[in-house]
């Protein structure tokens, strides 16, 4: 599912961030980790076609991403990738059936009406469709997140430190969600984490390590 050679990134005025190689299966789960400023975010970047590396080679899901203009990678985005930022970041203006939709709007796709409804009822979500954000509980919102980074089955889950300001419950509820899912569905699963409750949810998943840079 994913592939990595030789790949690296560099900013202006600052060290070139290294990545080692990986070959991630699909269907498999990756613990990313390292310390802040070992490059997490920017390599989750690069995999979702976000940037593009200074020097090397990605391939996610048999696709150079390389060899992709702008406007290709952005499509292959939509129709393989699937979000799950740190803290949800729901948009508070809109209810959470708004929420979900604003995914399929900005992809320009339409979900398969089936799978959002399975996906809605499994997540519990029913009762809260016309709820906002504010209203929710920290479960609920987590899982409204959760759903809207399913909702058009990509085949990419990638998940940036998704426990996070979470107490002991609710991280444990975002791993087992996160597990959960992706598992059944055979989805593969990218987790960038130094939270060690994470850590200890995905105890046997391929690991990477990336190393803080000088």
């Amino acid at each position: 599912m994913i592939a990595t050679h030789a790949v690296s990134m560099t900013w202006p005025n600052s060290a070139r961030l290294r990545f080692p190689d990986i070959a991630l299966p699909t269907g498999q789960t990756l613990l990313l980790r390292g310390p802040s400023g070992s490059g997490k975010s920017t390599w989750l970047a690069l995999v979702s076609g976000l940037l593009t590396p200074t020097e090397g080679e990605l391939i996610v899901g048999d696709q150079p991403l390389s060899r992709l203009t702008q406007t290709q990678r952005d499509a292959w985005r939509s129709m393989t990738i699937g979000f799950l930022p740190q803290g949800g970041r729901l948009s508070p203006a809109l209810n959470v059936q708004d929420n979900l939709a604003l995914v399929a709007f900005a992809s320009g796709r339409t979900p398969n009406p089936d799978h959002q409804a399975t996906l809605v009822r499994r997540l519990g979500l029913q009762g809260l469709m016309r709820q906002r954000p504010h209203a929710l509980s920290g479960g609920q919102a987590l899982r409204v997140a959760l759903a809207r980074a399913l909702l058009l089955q990509p085949a990419l889950i990638l998940a940036d430190e998704p426990t996070a300001s979470l107490d002991d419950d609710l991280a444990g509820e975002a791993m087992a969600l996160l597990q959960e899912h992706t598992r059944e569905s055979g989805r593969t699963l990218v987790v960038a984490t130094h939270d060690q409750r994470a850590v200890q949810a995905l105890c046997g998943a391929q690991t990477l390590w990336l190393e803080a840079q000088p």
